[in-house]
């Protein structure tokens, strides 16, 4: 089980995840501090490094809308979070899946700050509201790839697999 830690809106686009004027730097193990870096309360929350891995970020609809920038992703990754959301723009979605960022599409997730979830298969189940919602799968491809931890830790592995 994992715990709310904060709740967005819909539309929240790669600039606000990742700030354009960051886009210099962009070594996965830099681009942490920089996550949310305009919404201070969340900036500061996550690099007081008091978050638990596998802590959520709640969010609406059509979450990593804007840019393609890969950059909103692996922040957000390097922070070890999981990401609801109702939906995601597509191509962060796939930005995700490509760095082993764990994203969840529940279309009807009800829930709030503080809320325990459990993310099992095919839906996530609110503990605090007893409440259950189906999930939307990523295909088995995308799955593997994410719960090989990356495209480039899947592809490592698939070829050690072969060798």
């Amino acid at each position: 089980m994992a715990k709310i830690i904060y709740k967005l809106e819909d539309d929240i686009s790669t600039d606000i995840i990742y700030p354009g004027r960051y886009m210099a730097t962009v070594l996965p193990t830099e681009t942490p501090q920089y996550c949310f870096d305009d919404m201070a309360d969340l900036n500061k929350m996550l690099n007081s490094k008091e978050v638990p891995a596998g802590s959520i970020i709640l969010a609406g609809k059509n979450f990593g809308c804007g840019s393609s920038r890969e950059q909103a992703a692996s922040t957000l990754k390097g922070h070890n979070l999981i990401i609801v959301a109702k939906n995601f723009a597509r191509i962060f979605l796939q930005n995700s899946v490509n760095l082993g960022l764990q994203t969840v599409s529940c279309p009807d997730i009800e829930a709030n700050v503080g809320d325990e979830l459990e993310i099992l298969e095919g839906k996530v189940i609110n503990k605090t509201s007893g409440k259950s919602f189906d999930t939307l799968p990523l295909q088995k491809a995308q799955q593997e790839i994410v719960d090989a931890g990356g495209l480039i830790a899947y592809t490592r592995k698939r070829l050690l697999e072969k060798a």
